[in-house]
């Protein structure tokens, strides 16, 4: 009994230093295994770290290389429009003193750059009073020129067969007419379509090519056509000679040079219009509306 009762015992402590050393290893194992979980998570949090910093750099270094580029645009925009002065402005010279300025190394003091450039600025407004000048006499002599060329037009104009006179000096022919009898008034809103050309023919403006047709009230516009609209009724379609001072005058007016006898092709299409303008539908084509109520009529008779 003894002999088997130390034997079982001898077996007992071998299985519990077994089971020891087990837990022992599997404890190692998992102080291990956290190691070298917590080595990685510290690398992994390094590399964010690392790549939000490059990141961060990365935009930094975009934004100032894009400053340097939208700032150049700007002042390239602006020495350029001052070559129209005779002013050349070295763009060399403008990024030196930058690199200078940034360096903390300008060769001038704050109030010789303020001095310079203040210099610069009375400079340029002389030249900009004198160019102005220049092209204030050159318009005057092409508004000069453009008088006499207009009534040179004007006269041969007014003796073309169906040109009438009247006494403001506004000349209009009757290009077709239609049968109606309602002519709007000076307070009254019209629609229009209508072609403007210079007396070279040259076109300056139409309603027809964006194929849409204008509202205005007729006492809101220039003299000659706050007249001429009064002879037509709805339906008429005239052509206008504008003598310089029933249109725009002796200045430019955008793209029409001063003292410019004007040519308009005048199509009056509606007197205090309630309703939006609807183009017509082009001869030969039908819309898609029509072409299926159409279908629907003929597919009706034929049940």
């Amino acid at each position: 009994m003894t002999h088997i009762s130390i034997k079982k015992t001898a077996v007992a402590l071998a299985l519990a230093g077994a089971l020891v050393a087990c837990d022992s290893g599997n404890e190692q194992k998992k102080e291990t295994k956290a190691a070298e979980e917590k080595v990685v998570e510290q690398k992994v949090e390094t590399k964010a770290d690392a790549k939000e910093s490059t990141k961060s750099e990365d935009m930094y270094e975009k934004a100032a290389y894009s400053m340097g580029v939208n700032f150049s645009t700007q002042m390239s925009k602006n020495f350029d429009s001052l070559k129209e002065y005779g002013v050349e402005i070295d763009k060399e010279l403008v990024v030196q003193g930058m690199r200078d300025g940034f360096a903390g190394e300008a060769k001038y003091s704050e109030e010789e750059v303020m001095a310079n450039i203040n210099e610069f600025q009375s400079a340029l407004n002389e030249k900009m009073k004198q160019r102005q000048a220049e092209l204030a006499a050159e318009a005057k002599k092409q508004a000069e020129e453009n008088l006499k060329k207009g009534q040179a037009f004007e006269a041969e104009y007014a003796e073309k067969e169906g040109v009438t006179k009247t006494e403001s000096g506004l000349m209009y022919r009757a290009i077709t007419e239609a049968e109606g009898d309602e002519s709007p008034t000076a307070e009254d809103a019209v629609r229009v379509h209508y072609r403007g050309t210079f007396i070279d023919g040259e076109e300056f403006d139409s309603s027809y090519k964006r194929d849409q047709p204008i509202d205005f009230n007729l006492n809101g516009v220039i003299p000659g056509w706050t007249e001429g609209l009064q002879y037509m009724t709805v339906g008429d379609k005239y052509e206008f000679v504008i003598p310089a001072p029933l249109a725009y005058g002796e200045n430019d007016r955008g793209n029409i040079p001063g003292n410019s006898t004007l040519v308009f092709e005048v199509e009056l299409l509606d007197i205090n219009p309630s309703e939006p303008y609807e183009a017509p539908e082009a001869e030969g084509e039908a819309s898609e509306e029509k072409v299926e109520e159409e279908a629907k009529e003929e597919t009706d008779g034929e049940q």
